[in-house]
């Protein structure tokens, strides 16, 4: 026997031992003999079988069962309150869509949709949080809310957003019951969450998992339109028809809104993605207010292939930040005096990742707002501030 399968024997009679001893199960092994000669097998000692027991040892067992049970029960409480909770703002959402392809609409076919959403309530005012690709084409009176109770309402109107395929429908029904809202900036990789949707038309399907990844910005979906990404990751289940269902905290508060899934059978296969519900509402605050979405614009281009060896040439500890190639002339970073070759560190009091990390930053931070800056040039560590304009006066 090599040394590594000594090992990993020498580990799995531990384990085992360690087993036995929780359950109240004795196993024995043999002992080592000095006298024993050199490649001569100790004599064996019979396991304990499973098998019949007598009514004395079931109780012990019993006894032992319980206790530890017990444990978990009370653990598992926190899982079945937040189900509880979160229930009744759940809705099913079923939407009678225009067709993606030109030749299906030509011909004058529809399809239907499928997917979730939560009810919350915004300044006295309900709305249900969804996917816009749950509901994309279809107008107001053509989209089913199925809520909790069986009673079936459409919204008043339809607000979304491309970019974050976000979209917000104002309902308005009597016993309405809203999700509380988390903080989704708070969650960490480890952290546990529940996943409730309708797989596959099950609805209030509730899964359990963690936070696998956050800032998951590269992902390559079926929405082309799909520009702004910041996805939390989890291996809570996700499977089709989870789309715009809530993702929770422990506390039964919305951290996210599930939205897409990574898979080669187009099942779920444990790496599923949610938008943050701060970046989600940060679009939906526009979008109930005004009814569209402004976004700031700073006016840099990025470089992309930015990486830890020039990070460390040009003095930085480490890959951090986004540093500028170039400068749009009129635009806010021209004015807060940028140049090429800064690296980006904070905006708005937020650290910078990578270069879409700041593009994300930018996007969700109000137009007109005069913002503190931090940026890295010739080895020194520069604070100003910039006053962010309007994308849209820039050009697509």
């Amino acid at each position: 026997m090599g040394r590594m399968a000594a090992i990993g024997a020498t580990r799995r009679r531990l384990a085992l031992a360690a087993a036995a001893a929780w359950l109240g199960l004795g196993i024995g092994w043999p002992a080592a003999s000095p006298a024993q000669p050199a490649g001569t097998a100790a004599a064996p000692v019979p396991l304990e079988r499973l098998g019949p027991v007598s009514p004395e040892k079931r109780a012990e067992l019993q006894r032992l069962l319980d206790e530890h049970a017990a444990v978990l029960e009370s653990q598992a409480i926190v899982l079945k309150t937040v189900a509880k909770l979160i229930g009744p703002s759940v809705v099913h959402l079923e939407a009678d869509t225009v067709p993606r392809s030109s030749a299906e609409y030509n011909r004058g076919r529809r399809r239907e949709e499928a997917g979730c959403g939560v009810i919350i309530q915004w300044k006295g005012k309900f709305y249900a949080l969804t996917n816009r690709h749950v509901i994309q084409g279809a107008a107001a009176d053509a989209i089913r809310i199925n809520l909790a109770d069986g009673r079936q309402i459409h919204p008043l109107r339809v607000l979304d957003d491309v970019e974050t395929d976000a979209a917000v429908l104002p309902v308005d029904a009597p016993k309405l019951v809203p999700a509380p809202l988390g903080n989704s900036d708070r969650m960490e990789i480890g952290d546990f969450v529940l996943a409730v949707g309708s797989p596959f038309g099950l609805s209030h399907s509730v899964t359990f998992g963690i936070i696998s990844a956050k800032g998951r910005r590269d992902l390559h979906l079926d929405d082309a339109g799909l520009r702004f990404q910041e996805f939390l990751q989890t291996d809570a289940a996700i499977n089709p028809g989870n789309s715009g269902g809530p993702l929770c905290n422990l506390r039964g508060e919305v951290i996210g809104i599930n939205t897409a899934i990574a898979t080669n059978s187009g099942r779920n296969e444990g790496i599923g993605f949610a938008i943050p519900v701060n970046m989600f509402m940060a679009v939906a605050r526009q979008l109930i207010e005004t009814g569209q979405v402004v976004r700031a614009y700073l006016g840099v281009e990025l470089d992309a292939k930015f990486g830890a060896a020039l990070a460390a040439e040009i003095g930085l500890p480490g890959l951090m930040g986004a540093r500028v190639t170039r400068i749009t002339s009129g635009s806010p970073a021209e004015a807060a005096r940028l140049q090429p070759g800064d690296v980006i560190l904070e905006i708005g009091g937020a650290k910078v990742e990578d270069d879409l990390h700041l593009v994300n930053l930018v996007g969700l931070l109000g137009v007109g707002k005069t913002v503190p800056l931090v940026v890295f040039r010739d080895g020194k560590t520069i604070s100003t501030t910039v006053q962010l304009s309007d994308r849209s006066k820039f050009g697509p």
